[in-house]
């Protein structure tokens, strides 16, 4: 099952599409339940996530693999080792677990500035010790991957990708990754649930792109398949992608993600992409 589920609804209030806002106790376990019945294995979470780890530890997540990510890393934060050892106690004590599937840096240019070398050895550290499985790197494009690459060598990348954002695959970082035998988990296929939104919901600023929109419409209807579908079956029929994290505010978007996900490969066509920045970089977005 290559769908992994992003939990970041269940800490704080995410996503432009979500009017419901965090999701409570109980309806992570069901969630949970349900994404464990249909296996699904992997679970995405971070540090920056508000309650999202503690809420998980509370509900259990012994019958999945967990990947959480490092914050970005502040100034004043002096001592690398420290940091790294803090941040992974605090998120092993939150989740009640052991150890981790994985452990990402959210900001990993972290790497290459002050100390960058003794964040990447604190982190071969607790691998080498069991604490975490795969160490790796959670990036905004593959310009970051071009930066450190040649210098620290990961297992796990995470990456944003869906119909309009194809930079991992123009650029040939997915061909890449998958020949170094790297983990690929791809986020942003909904693109925090806009490609999803009916034109009415759209927020005002998403105006200039009215026209992308309505072709990704038109494709899909053309191609008798949902929104939905498209935006699944350009990502998890791909072999270089392993993992396809997807957040959901309940129960019934998590089936209705998992029924509408294609057995077959679905090729967007290049009229669909976008390399404007202010739409697929959501930190652009002003709402």
């Amino acid at each position: 099952m290559k769908i992994a589920l992003g939990t970041v609804q269940f800490g704080m209030n995410y996503g432009v599409s979500n009017s419901a806002g965090k999701v409570g106790l109980h309806d992570v376990k069901r969630i949970l339940n349900v994404a464990l019945g249909a296996g699904v294995t992997t679970l995405d979470t971070a540090v920056s996530y508000g309650e999202s780890e503690s809420l998980l530890g509370l509900v259990g997540t012994e019958s999945f693999d967990v990947v959480s990510k490092l914050p970005p890393r502040g100034r004043h934060d002096d001592n690398a080792k420290k940091w790294v050892a803090e941040h992974i106690q605090n998120s092993l004590r939150k989740l009640n677990r052991t150890s981790l599937h994985g452990l990402l840096l959210h900001r990993p240019l972290d790497l290459i500035e002050d100390d960058g070398d003794c964040v990447y050895k604190a982190l071969c550290d607790l691998k080498s010790r069991g604490v975490i499985k795969k160490i790796g790197v959670s990036v905004y494009g593959p310009e970051e991957l071009e930066k450190l690459f040649t210098k620290y060598d990961f297992d796990i990348v995470q990456a944003p990708m869906n119909i309009v954002d194809q930079r991992m695959y123009e650029s040939g970082w997915l061909d890449r990754l998958k020949q170094s035998e790297i983990e690929v988990h791809i986020r942003s296929a909904f693109l925090q649930g806009l490609l999803l939104m009916r034109e009415s919901d759209r927020p005002a600023f998403f105006k200039p792109w009215s026209d992308l929109f309505l072709r990704i419409e038109e494709w899909c209807r053309d191609e008798n398949i949902s929104v939905m579908e498209a935006c699944l079956g350009c990502l998890v029929q791909r072999p270089q992608i392993d993992k396809v994290v997807v957040g959901v505010t309940c129960q019934d978007q998590l089936e209705s993600i998992l029924a509408s996900t294609s057995s077959h490969q679905i090729e967007p066509p290049a009229s669909l992409r976008s390399h404007d920045k202010a739409l697929i970089n959501p930190s652009m977005w002003k709402l």
